[in-house]
């Protein structure tokens, strides 16, 4: 899915009041601040909790693939499917929940690989979660399809690095949203 601009999620109160959704205060996620204030937090970790903490806000563009391949949807930090049942790109609080579990799963799973969360490490901890579920030969084959459409025309993988702390904090935001009942607006 390609857009001109970069996608911001939004944490807006839920649900819409009036003609628009409003943007809840920052001071909702200033404890996100003190991550970023650890010095042994890497530093996209730090940057990306102390701009939650700052704005209510997630710059998601980076993370867009990465989520896609995680829940098997296309599109889901854009909404796309809400942005077609109600015309407003939003992700209510139980679509937040939904998005906060899978990373949060990815993020454990991901523990025996380390910090550095690649293309590669992401297809391994999938493989391993998809060889003890049901249907794992299927599976498989879905996630080996997914895994080559995110290449380019050379066969290169996409460029993927990520912190795996990185992705807690990223799952933080998304779960903090849902036990506070706030929605997401993505912005693009």
């Amino acid at each position: 899915m390609a857009h001109d601009k970069g996608l911001d999620n939004v944490a807006v109160h839920w649900p819409r009041t009036g003609q628009y959704y409003d943007p809840v205060a920052p001071a909702e996620f200033v404890d996100f601040g003190a991550i970023a204030d650890a010095p042994e937090i890497a530093a996209p970790t730090g940057a990306l909790a102390l701009h939650i903490a700052k704005t209510g806000t997630v710059r998601a563009t980076a993370y867009t693939e990465l989520v896609d391949l995680l829940l098997g949807l296309e599109g889901v930090l854009y909404a796309t499917d809400a942005a077609a049942e109600d015309e407003d790109p939003v992700i209510d609080p139980d679509g937040c929940a939904w998005i906060a579990g899978g990373l949060e799963r990815f993020v454990e799973g991901h523990e025996q690989f380390g910090d550095l969360v690649t293309f590669d490490t992401v297809a391994a901890v999938m493989r391993t979660a998809i060889a003890g579920g049901r249907l794992p030969e299927q599976q498989l084959r879905w996630l080996d399809h997914r895994l080559a459409a995110l290449r380019d025309d050379a066969g290169n993988a996409p460029h993927w690095s990520f912190a795996r702390t990185e992705l807690a904090i990223l799952a933080g935001f998304y779960r903090r949203c849902a036990e506070r009942g706030f929605a997401v607006f993505a912005d693009y």
